[in-house]
């Protein structure tokens, strides 16, 4: 039975200096504001952020109950003819908000219109029976309930007032060292209202990750984030602690801020492994490899091209003359050409006539996700269920 509507004040909450979520600031400011570097190349760093923002999407969709698994949405990019279905198409609506806000999402403050935009493209084209909304981009009206919750949001006539002051409580001028807290706090925050008919939980992860970028965890600095996996690696766990914080008490919600960061700083470590070439080398692009070769998806020859391009990041025709010594320079174009029809193969034109490796729409797709689940960037039962 759900407990009547009681208000809960929006405070900026002070952690206590020898607090866990105080070691966690103080870690992930360091992480924020470290220049970025590696050994893994930049044409192969930025397909695995398209990646993330792929697992961001599913992650975001299965949270609320969407059963496309990571599989089944790689075969409509392998073969986008494929016929799409909603639960596909609802997937793709959270790529398109991704998109959306990389291109908008700098130092521009969060609006009203930002997060109604957001939830237009989200509910795009989705039937009331597929997550869909009944007035998309526009506040509620009417009295809402939150299945599995234990209170209900605010009514209609509140929602308003309530979103104002979220908004300008995310755009206050406070100290840096509280930017965590209040995005943490924000997303709770908007849980709470539910200030949309529909599609409140993927909205508030799109609008968290503009909020993390706007904070300085930029994409265009050479960082990947990918809030989602926070929340989507233990369902569970995820909704525990926000219904916890429902309380309003200021331990419940530090609670809920401590939880979020350190799924985050966990996030943010894995993704700097992936900088580290040798490791994204050995643990993810080389099994990818060997997948689509057991599985006779690519030739001997192709197979020893595309781990001579792994090793060397980039190669030339002559580079593979030596590995494929009986070949004429006729054949080893047929077969490079081959490799770019498949898009594993890209010609870097910055650089002449030499290739670079391509995971993007094909069948090493399914490799790279396979080696992460692997590796514990997403949930294993992700990929088979």
């Amino acid at each position: 039975m759900q407990e009547q509507f009681k208000h809960i004040d929006l405070n900026l909450i002070r952690p206590p200096f020898d607090s866990e979520a105080t070691n966690l600031i103080i870690q992930l400011d360091y992480l924020r504001r470290r220049t970025l570097s590696g050994t893994t190349p930049p044409h192969i760093f930025f397909q695995i952020k398209h990646i993330f923002h792929i697992l961001e999407s599913i992650g975001s969709a299965r949270i609320e109950g969407n059963r496309t698994t990571i599989l089944e949405y790689i075969e409509t990019k392998i073969d986008p003819s494929q016929r799409r279905s909603e639960t596909i198409a609802e997937i793709m609506n959270m790529e398109s908000a991704l998109e959306f806000l990389d291109e908008n999402i700098a130092d521009e403050p969060i609006t009203r219109s930002i997060i109604s935009r957001i939830h237009e493209i989200i509910v795009n084209d989705l039937s009331l029976t597929q997550e869909g909304s009944k007035t998309p981009g526009v506040y509620r009206n009417s009295p809402i309930g939150i299945a599995g919750a234990k209170f209900t949001p605010p009514d209609g006539i509140q929602v308003q007032s309530y979103m104002d002051e979220l908004i300008d409580f995310i755009n206050r001028k406070d100290k840096p060292q509280y930017d965590l807290l209040k995005i943490a706090i924000a997303h709770h925050r908007f849980v709470w209202i539910h200030p949309f008919d529909n599609g409140n939980g993927r909205t508030v992860r799109m609008l968290t990750y503009a909020m993390l970028v706007r904070s300085g965890f930029r994409v265009d600095k050479h960082r990947i984030i990918n809030p989602t996996a926070v929340f989507c690696y233990d369902r569970d766990e995820y909704y525990r602690h926000l219904a916890l914080a429902d309380s309003g008490t200021d331990k419940d919600m530090l609670n809920w801020c401590t939880y979020m960061l350190a799924g985050l700083k966990r996030e943010i470590e894995k993704v700097d492994n992936l900088l580290d070439y040798s490791y994204l080398k050995t643990r993810v692009v080389l099994p990818a490899i060997n997948q689509s070769h057991e599985r006779k998806q690519i030739t001997d020859a192709e197979y020893r091209i595309l781990k001579l391009v792994t090793e060397k990041k980039q190669i030339k025709n002559s580079d593979v003359q030596r590995i494929l010594p009986g070949k004429n320079p006729t054949d080893i174009s047929r077969i490079l050409r081959n490799l770019r029809r498949k898009n594993m193969l890209l010609q870097n034109h910055e650089k002449g006539r030499k290739y670079i490796l391509n995971f993007r729409n094909n069948y090493l797709l399914r490799g790279i996700m396979s080696a992460l689940a692997y590796e514990g960037f997403i949930p294993k039962s992700e990929m088979n269920e």
